[in-house]
């Protein structure tokens, strides 16, 4: 068999204009090429080149007013609508902690910029769009009909770049989740009993050289017990029955975006299970899911506890909490919901 032929930006823009229903993502896989770079193949027509620097967006992009974020990983798309608000800045992480935005923005990661128009009937949909240095998608911002479209262009114009190429190439990088070391059960259970907040968690897996997936396979069912893969759907049906506000994280590498409040109207169209609220759209592909936990850490007001679903390569996917103000004790309804979804069967011997 021979390799195919990486298609020329011509032939990009001829195949997308000859399938125009066709969903981005499922073009670029089509040609084996990016996003960005099916994106790039339109600079100069309907898009420009611009700085992709975290820093320099985060700088001006409050200026927008109300837009809709959307991040996104291969399995799950969160998008929030709102404005960005209380923006903190450094070179390792940042972070938009607004009413509806909420983000922890990991800038290193941020690699090209573009600015996208593209025509829906009349009107002009206008968008920034990040990708990192491989050409996959980290994050987008979406103009809304009440958003400052001339703040829009003056951001276009000061971060224009003089490269404007229709070329992309991608650069290779590794999502794989480590997942290869040896655990030493023992040493991970003690060091998972001594933590006093789940930020500390991230800390633990660095220290003892374990991918998260590892750990929460061998910590033991006190911490962490293996759910039915439909139990993310049944979680969500049960938040919108009770009313309970929820936390749900979607990231990729460059960014985590988060939701936090009760969910109203869930809908199943396919693989897809979506959440369509007025400020939050989620839509989670379950047939990605080849695990699902419920995870147990200890917290000084303690224990908290997520619902996190993973991929057959052990990333994860999506996570959810019980809502939670710091220093409260976890909700119990929350911990009701997750106690009684339905466990994984078990093998038999």
């Amino acid at each position: 068999m021979t390799e195919q032929k990486r298609p020329a930006p011509a032939e990009i823009r001829a195949f997308r204009a000859e399938n125009p229903k066709m969903r981005e993502r499922d073009i670029a896989a089509r040609l084996k090429i990016s996003e960005a770079a099916l994106v790039a193949a339109e600079t100069g027509i309907s898009v420009t080149r611009i700085n992709g620097s975290a820093l320099k967006l985060l700088e001006r992009v409050a200026g927008l007013g109300e837009v809709m974020a959307l991040s996104r990983n291969e399995s799950a798309v969160h998008e929030k609508i709102g404005v960005f608000e209380n923006i903190k800045m450094g070179m390792q992480s940042a972070i938009a902690l607004g009413e509806n935005i909420d983000l922890r923005i990991f800038p290193s990661h941020w690699e090209h910029g573009f600015a996208v128009s593209k025509k829906d009937g009349d009107q002009e949909r206008l968008s920034l769009q990040y990708f990192d240095k491989a050409g996959n998608a980290v994050h987008k911002v979406h103009l809304r009909p009440n958003s400052n479209v001339e703040a829009y262009h003056a951001i276009v114009a000061e971060l224009k770049l003089e490269d404007q190429s229709q070329e992309f190439v991608e650069a290779e990088i590794s999502n794989a989740a480590d997942e290869a070391a040896d655990v030493n059960r023992d040493e991970l259970r003690d060091n998972w009993s001594k933590l006093t907040d789940t930020h500390e968690f991230f800390g633990m897996l660095k220290r003892l050289k374990i991918g998260r997936r590892a750990a929460i396979r061998s910590v033991g069912d006190d911490y962490a017990w293996k759910l039915d893969n439909g139990a993310t759907a049944e979680m969500m049906h049960a938040s919108v029955k009770s009313g309970l506000p929820i936390m749900c994280f979607v990231a990729n590498n460059g960014i985590v975006q988060i939701h936090s409040g009760p969910i109203v109207n869930v809908q199943t169209m396919g693989p897809w299970i979506n959440i369509m609220d007025p400020t939050f759209h989620l839509h989670l592909r379950q047939d990605h899911i080849a695990e699902t936990w419920a995870v147990r850490k200890p917290t000084k007001d303690g224990h908290v506890t997520s619902l996190e679903a993973y991929n057959a390569d052990g990333e994860m996917i999506i996570q959810f909490f019980g809502k939670r103000k710091e220093g409260s004790d976890e909700r119990a309804e929350w911990r009701e919901i997750i106690e009684n979804l339905p466990r994984a069967a078990s093998v038999a011997a």
